[in-house]
């Protein structure tokens, strides 16, 4: 199938199928004698399996390895879901972060007045670097 079909097929666009060909997650396509691109079913399965990967937010690297992993029949199960873990422990680090900026600017908004004074928390505390409040009474 052309790179058009295998697009369709996967549900991964031409200029990423592309992308990962010259990356070496997937392996360079076929070509017609007129030079076009052919793939396989089999190609489009490793697609399916990269764009599913990455809606999990596994980086390229952890890709690779997956797909090496899935592709090696006498692969060990404890060292795909030593990759699963590893990733799970940075998705959950970064929602910790992501809680503690919610929640810093959920307290800094809730410290500046919003109305027509010029003096804002928020603003001061991007001028400044961070720290609670500065001086302000946030109740924090």
């Amino acid at each position: 199938m052309t790179i058009g079909e295998a697009a369709k097929a996967s549900g991964v666009n031409a200029k990423l199928i592309r992308y990962y060909e010259s990356i070496g997650l997937i392996p360079e396509a076929g070509r017609t004698a007129a030079g076009y691109r052919v793939y396989s079913s089999n190609e489009v399965n490793v697609l399916r399996f990269v764009k599913r990967a990455r809606t999990l937010g596994f980086s390229i690297e952890r890709i690779q390895t997956l797909v090496g992993l899935w592709q090696d029949r006498s692969r060990s199960s404890a060292e795909v879901k030593r990759v699963a873990l590893d990733h799970v422990a940075e998705l959950e680090a970064k929602i910790a972060e992501l809680r503690a900026m919610s929640d810093t600017l959920k307290h800094l908004a809730h410290a500046c007045h919003g109305d027509e004074r010029p003096d804002c928390p928020i603003l001061r505390d991007l001028e400044e670097g961070g720290g609670c409040c500065h001086g302000v009474d946030c109740g924090h």
